[in-house]
């Protein structure tokens, strides 16, 4: 069976990072009114739950619900 590629319009790709960007932007400012506020930043990475504390400290942890 062949493999059908098909053409993606430039279009989608520009509505994508688009998307991306209003993404990120959003992103970006959680992240400082959360270090604003004196909150962590949470994350989750390979399993691990990464705590970026206010005052710049990582503590990471193991995923217990795996």
């Amino acid at each position: 069976m062949k493999n059908k590629q098909k053409k993606i319009s430039s279009d989608v790709y520009e509505k994508h990072f688009e998307f991306q960007r209003i993404g990120n932007s959003a992103v970006s400012k959680a992240q400082a009114e959360n270090r604003q506020l004196g909150l962590p930043n949470v994350y989750s990475r390979d399993g691990k739950i990464i705590f970026e504390m206010p005052n710049g400290e990582v503590i990471v942890k193991k995923d217990e619900t795996k």
